[in-house]
């Protein structure tokens, strides 16, 4: 599949054609894409350094973080996971384990304990991005939902510059994806092949 990245495509459609991709993806393409993407963003210099990641949990057929999670978590980094809140925004609460994942709306999965509040993640040290496609630019396309783009948005506000980081599996980093003024460019895409740094 070979998204239409033309520039003409708005990002509904785009996000139409990525989704259905996904969703052809067998369970063991995405098992084995997230151990690779795990030992892949653990060679980022902003993750072998960090001590506390704002990440979030892979549902579906979204390229994997349960291995990366439990791996920074092992190693002592306090990941930070967001929690949906009514207005879309995010809150965050600390990743504790697996067995400390709760369903939530939407089907996500939130940590069960307590919440810290939606300036948390201005204490991060590198942010992971959920997304469905990167470009040449380091631009990225997101699901649509906007709360990705508030936390970007707190980011910049507080003049705090983490790294941000997104996953994803190799055909969605296109040539260009649609770009509206409150799009934020990421500093690197991981995939299952490995690591793309994009210029500031």
């Amino acid at each position: 599949m070979t998204p239409n990245t033309d520039g003409k495509a708005d990002k509904a459609t785009l996000r139409g054609e990525l989704l259905e991709a996904r969703r052809r993806l067998t369970a063991d393409d995405a098992q084995g894409a997230a151990a690779d993407l795990a030992r892949h963003a653990l060679e980022l210099d902003a993750l072998a350094g960090a001590g506390t990641v704002a990440a979030y949990v892979s549902v579906g057929r979204e390229p994997g973080t349960r291995v990366l999670l439990d791996t920074l978590h092992a190693r002592g980094v306090r990941v930070l996971l967001p929690v949906l809140l009514p207005d879309n925004d995010l809150d965050w609460g600390v990743y504790a384990g697996a067995e400390h994942l709760v369903r939530a709306g939407r089907g996500l999965l939130e940590p069960d304990g307590a919440r810290l509040g939606p300036d948390a993640v201005l204490e991060a040290d590198a942010v992971l991005l959920p997304g469905l496609a990167v470009d040449d630019r380091g631009m990225r396309l997101g699901r649509g939902g906007g709360s990705y783009d508030r936390v970007l948005a707190r980011l910049a506000r507080a003049r705090v510059e983490p790294p941000l980081v997104v996953l994803l599996y190799d055909d969605e980093v296109v040539a260009r994806v649609p770009e509206e003024p409150h799009d934020h460019p990421v500093q690197a895409v991981v995939t299952p092949s490995g690591v793309r740094s994009f210029r500031a």
